[in-house]
């Protein structure tokens, strides 16, 4: 046997009647999504649990290649290992592979054939019951060099699931789409948005600006508008307002951002007169789905307030945590972020972060759990937060992460879109309803959930707590 970190080889001559290897291996969600990402086999059998209830075996199941392929790696890797060339291969599938089985996959020698070191092999899968779920034949032409080597490391791939927002998503669709002002939508992308999220039940859109170039643009969305209401805007500014004007008079419960500016469409919502301002202060939220993290993480505020005051992260944080409270999570962890995750007077981010604990505990701000300040590593990793001694409720297992102002938000979101792989919802808090805010480079799950957690916060708004009082702009 090879020593362990090496790969060695059997060869023709080595080999023997009745010799024997094999591997053991679990099945897990991610296995069948990374083989069905490999073969393009998405059978909902596999890949969809609410089909695999009602199908034959009543769960989902392993593709049955999952199991050849771990006989396949025996061959390859152990027995006769590097050098050996697949020659044939029979298979029987006598029993169904689902989720957490444990598969030990076998091959024993059954013959030899010197002309042209054939080798043929029993082949047998076994769960951890001891039943046989696969059987069958291999031919193997068995290396006649001896191969000795370091073995390689499996590669580290991540699969994007993207679980929380299905879950968001499916958790909304159920109910009776909302009315939506739709503020100039465009655009192909602003069209698309709507139009999906309709589709999906989320909304029912009313789709307000210039009906030339909105019709323009589903034409080359390629999609049918035909259903919609159309109010006519003159402009972008003029579409802003009127917007805001159907919200707030009851006609609709929602607003989405479509092709026009961020900064337009809050001119009109913070307007003192006719906007939808409430004592809160208006804030931004991402909430963040990124690969590899077991829930959804709010980022808060990376699109709004530039450099908000201390009262302002104040309220940043309390809509934060009516956020966190609709999708689920009944005691957010706060962590306010800064560089360090000590109080250093010559960092005003982290006397910030200090005083916004303290009004915590005098229960200025409730209903979650705050610390502060935080290094970013340390707010979500517990292994961080261990090795510099940090003891917190929060450290490591943050649900919301507050940041010193917009240029860091937006950079961290960003970082973990790009460079992690994260989608990131967008959601503006603090209104009379929630705003929607997408992006053209949103993909259409991204899409669908920022309008789910918007429909899922306006269903919510009655329960929401009140905000304090608010002097100054959004």
């Amino acid at each position: 046997m090879a020593e362990q970190g090496m790969i060695e080889n059997r060869t023709f001559a080595e080999i023997e009647i009745g010799d024997t290897a094999s591997i053991i291996r679990t099945l897990n969600e991610q296995d069948i999504q990374l083989f069905a990402l490999v073969s393009g086999d998405v059978n909902p059998a596999h890949m969809d649990a609410d089909y695999a209830a009602t199908d034959m075996f009543r769960r989902v199941i392993a593709h049955g290649m999952w199991g050849g392929g771990l006989i396949s790696a025996v061959l390859g890797t152990e027995l006769p290992g590097p050098g050996a060339i697949y020659l044939s291969q029979s298979l029987r599938f006598i029993r169904p592979v689902g989720l957490g089985d444990t598969i030990t996959a076998s091959v024993t020698v059954t013959e030899k054939r010197p002309e042209h070191h054939i080798v043929v092999f029993d082949c047998r899968c076994l769960n951890q019951d001891g039943d046989l779920v696969i059987s069958g034949q291999a031919e193997v032409k068995a290396p006649t060099e001896k191969v000795r080597r370091a073995r390689v490391a499996l590669p580290d791939v991540q699969i994007r699931g993207h679980d929380a927002y299905r879950r968001l998503i499916e958790l909304t669709c159920a109910g009776e789409p909302e009315s939506t002002a739709v503020a100039h939508p465009c655009s192909a992308a602003a069209i698309l948005a709507a139009v999906e999220a309709a589709e999906a039940n989320l909304i029912a859109p009313v789709l307000v600006g210039p009906e030339r170039k909105i019709r323009q643009a589903a034409q080359e969305a390629s999609k049918d508008i035909a259903g919609f209401r159309l109010v006519h805007a003159e402009h972008s500014h003029d579409a802003a307002a009127k917007a805001v004007a159907l919200v707030r008079s009851g006609e609709t419960k929602l607003l989405m951002k479509g092709s026009l500016h961020t900064d337009e469409l809050m001119e009109a919502v913070v307007s003192s007169a006719t906007g939808l301002r409430t004592e809160r202060r208006i804030s931004h939220a991402y909430i963040m789905d990124a690969p590899g993290h077991p829930a959804p993480l709010i980022i808060t505020d990376a699109a709004i307030n530039i450099a908000p005051t201390l009262g302002e992260k104040a309220d940043i944080i309390r809509n934060a945590i009516d956020l966190a409270n609709v999708i689920g999570i009944d005691e957010p962890k706060v962590a306010i972020l800064s560089a360090v995750e000590t109080v250093n007077p010559d960092i005003p981010s982290t006397l910030d972060a200090a005083a916004l604990c303290k009004m915590a505990d005098h229960g200025q701000i409730t209903g979650g759990l705050l610390d502060g300040p935080l290094a970013f590593d340390n707010a979500i990793s517990e292994a961080a937060a261990q090795e510099k001694g940090i003891i917190s409720l929060v450290a490591g297992k943050a649900d919301i992460l507050v940041v010193p102002n917009l240029e860091a938000g937006n950079m961290l979101a960003k970082q973990l879109t790009f460079l992690g792989g994260a989608d990131a919802a967008g959601i503006v808090l603090g209104a009379r309803v929630p705003i929607i805010l997408t992006s053209r480079a949103d993909s259409l799950r991204t899409r669908l959930a920022s309008c789910a957690i918007a429909v899922l916060m306006t269903r919510a708004l009655t329960k929401a707590a009140p905000g304090l009082p608010q002097e100054s702009g959004a």
